[in-house]
């Protein structure tokens, strides 16, 4: 099975890159079902790139109903050690405008209905969670973003709320009076996953809109994200062009918070477990232990 260091969680079109080479398709299975579709693998100046359409091709799967675990686990297995997400989000700010992009780097949790940890039944695992998004990654992908030309905004408080249904106004003034940001679908439980899984994980979120508590904008519709999404992919792919060849890999793919800032990478992400599993070797089910070697393996040596 073909290797990648670089994730990309994004809608359909983002693996169509010009410059890609020794493009393959690949099926993974998991503990967790199948993941959102085929994962594209190949070659981006001189990087290895795993590309995921989380909605699946033809947007297919809504964000209540997508396989996070399935997608995140997927990723690892193929060897990936940061992912770039590439969410669409309303934005809760006057300044921050319709076409605009933001690297967030907090999240309030306003999902209901979503499983949000690899753990559980018999393992019990606290990760820390204080700093959602890898500062390191969103860093490079800031950089990239203004080298493309964009406007890009570092910072902010990304609201990851339920769906699918958007906004109530009330609620939109709420999210603005706890200083949100912006407001999207697709952020969690991918971010808490993904740290579970010791991956670096960022976004560039690509805002579509103003949500409803702008009162002088036209209300929200799905035809008019999507209009400014299609006119975002371009942008999109030319942040991952910049930012790939500048993402280092870990020197053998199980690194240590200590390897990482050896490295000059400098992010906990890699070690996120290593404080965080509670429950006693000895009292971890041996079906938690097959499943989830992948995650848990090397700490249980």
């Amino acid at each position: 099975m073909p290797e990648a260091k670089i994730g990309i969680m994004g809608g359909t079109g983002l693996y169509e890159i010009e410059g890609l080479s020794d493009v393959k398709e690949v099926r993974v299975e998991t503990p967790f079902g199948d993941p959102s579709d085929s994962i594209i693998v190949g070659r981006l100046e001189g990087t290895s790139i795993a590309f995921l359409p989380r909605h699946g091709r033809g947007h297919r799967i809504n964000p209540t109903e997508l396989p996070s675990r399935a997608n995140i686990y997927a990723l690892k297995s193929l060897g990936v050690e940061r992912i770039i997400s590439i969410n669409s989000a309303g934005s809760l700010k006057e300044e921050l405008a319709p076409r605009h992009l933001v690297i967030p780097d907090q999240i309030i949790d306003r999902t209901r209905n979503r499983v949000n940890s690899f753990f559980g039944d018999g393992l019990v695992v606290h990760i820390p969670f204080a700093e959602p998004f890898c500062p390191v990654l969103s860093e490079i992908l800031h950089q990239a973003a203004r080298d493309a030309g964009a406007t890009v905004h570092k910072g902010g408080t990304f609201i990851a709320m339920e769906g699918p249904q958007f906004s109530t106004r009330a609620e939109s003034r709420l999210y603005r009076s706890w200083g949100g940001s912006i407001i999207g679908m697709t952020i969690l439980p991918e971010a808490k996953l993904a740290r579970e899984a010791e991956i670096c994980y960022a976004s560039v979120a690509c805002v579509t809109d103003y949500d409803c508590w702008h009162e002088e904008k036209e209300p929200v519709t799905a035809e008019i994200i999507l209009a400014v999404l299609a006119e975002n992919t371009g942008t999109a792919k030319e942040i991952i062009k910049i930012a790939a060849p500048r993402i280092p890999g870990r020197r053998d793919g199980a690194a240590t918070e200590d390897t990482e800032k050896e490295e000059g990478w400098g992010c906990e992400c890699a070690s996120a477990l290593m404080t965080g599993i509670v429950t006693p070797p000895g009292f971890i089910p041996q079906r938690m232990k097959r499943e989830l070697a992948l995650l848990i393996g090397k700490y249980l040596k």
